[in-house]
């Protein structure tokens, strides 16, 4: 997992707890809470994808292993 990667998936899960804890404050009852915490998650996910940019490093790519026998 890149840090790219690690960052956007932090960034959605604090963006769903925080949807979660602001629902249940509400007022709301636990199972709106985490079905509120959980489509926030899904949406930040992409939201927070297209708004870090890409590595500078460039994408990483690994060379394929080729040749050796099976057995």
């Amino acid at each position: 997992m890149t840090a790219r990667s690690a960052l956007v998936l932090l960034l959605a899960l604090l963006t769903g707890v925080g949807a979660a804890v602001l629902a249940a404050w509400a007022g709301s009852g636990l199972p709106q809470s985490l079905l509120c915490g959980a489509g926030s998650t899904g949406l930040a996910v992409g939201f927070f994808d297209r708004l870090v940019g890409p590595d500078p490093a460039g994408p990483r790519t690994h060379p394929r292993r080729t040749g050796g026998s099976r057995g």
